[in-house]
């Protein structure tokens, strides 16, 4: 988020594109104290031992799930789903909202199989004390709904920090950050709660880094934690985010310095796998209804887990 004055709030403008609207989303927040967030995801957790594993070393479940990561994110890119994103300001006086920008899209594919975004709704934004930047479209796309695949992983310092139990289910935790900050770059910082079974990220509690704290220039994201859920019986898909925070705008040009309170939510509902419509012609006939012919043998479907698909875990609350 970036500060705002009254005067120029009216004139912020909301047509941008929706694929542009949702690669250009970003908060401009100072960061809360990681112990307020951690403490706000601390919730069902049991406690953390931090003995190594058994049976297995670290860098092989780093390698496990982040070759499982790279399978789902090539899966999810088949999923159309619905985005909601709602950023507001908190007056801390009344602790009731005091700007609102919402925003709710709908990722589909057209009918020759590329990916589309529409909005379905978009109320007047009433955000008067911040505006948001392009890292903060870009945090809602990229850093809230965190994947890190094995082709990530280079990028990455990701250190055991032990096992833990989160309402059901049975979990590595690491803490994960950028080796290095490569210009106008920006990168997941904080710890992440892999499934033991599944080898899968299932929850993620941290913030975006870099964030700009130069004076006049501040572009700042609230930490955030991601919650995610086995939709499909097979991928644990992002499904909900929250984010807050205060974001602290020093003195420019004669104002006052302000703090503002931010509380943001996105939910990623209604996953749905998405199947291109085709037809099958085989001597000059369509066959798309009908049996293979005899001289071709049918299509098969190696993976469908010996005809019993898993059963879907408790995600975390």
């Amino acid at each position: 988020m970036k500060p705002l004055a009254k005067a120029h709030a009216r004139l912020l403008a909301l047509s941008m594109s929706p694929l542009l609207a949702l690669a250009l989303f970003g908060f401009a927040a100072v960061a809360a104290s990681d112990a307020a967030a951690q403490e706000s995801a601390a919730a069902g957790f049991g406690p953390l031992d931090s003995t190594p594993p058994a049976n297995i070393t670290p860098d092989e479940i780093i390698k496990k799930f982040g070759a499982r990561e790279a399978e789902f994110a090539q899966a999810r890119e088949n999923y159309t789903f619905r985005q909601s994103v709602k950023v507001d300001t908190i007056d801390d006086d009344t602790n009731k909202v005091d700007g609102e920008y919402q925003q709710v899209t709908d990722i589909t594919f057209s009918d020759e199989g590329k990916r589309e975004e529409h909005v379905v709704f978009a109320p007047q934004n009433t955000l008067e004390r911040v505006m948001m930047s392009p890292v903060d479209f870009d945090e809602i796309e990229h850093r809230l709904p965190f994947i890190l695949t094995t082709a990530d992983l280079p990028q990455y310092d990701v250190t055991y920090l032990g096992r833990q139990k989160v309402d059901e289910l049975d979990t590595y935790v690491f803490q994960a950050g950028p080796k290095t900050l490569e210009k106008n770059k920006h990168y997941f910082q904080g710890k992440v709660w892999v499934d033991q079974q599944d080898f899968q990220i299932v929850l993620i509690n941290g913030k975006t880094v870099p964030q700009d704290t130069r004076r006049g220039h501040e572009d700042l994201q609230p930490p955030f934690t991601t919650y995610y859920e086995q939709v499909d019986g097979k991928y644990w898909f992002p499904t909900y985010t929250k984010a807050e925070g205060n974001l602290h705008f020093a003195a420019q040009n004669g104002a006052l310095s302000q703090d503002v309170h931010m509380r943001n939510i996105v939910k990623y509902t209604d996953y749905k796998q998405f199947r291109a419509t085709s037809r099958i012609i085989y001597n000059g006939q369509d066959i798309t209804n009908n049996k293979a012919p005899a001289d071709q043998s049918p299509a098969q479907n190696p993976d469908q887990n010996n005809g019993k698909p898993p059963t879907p875990a408790a995600p975390p609350k």
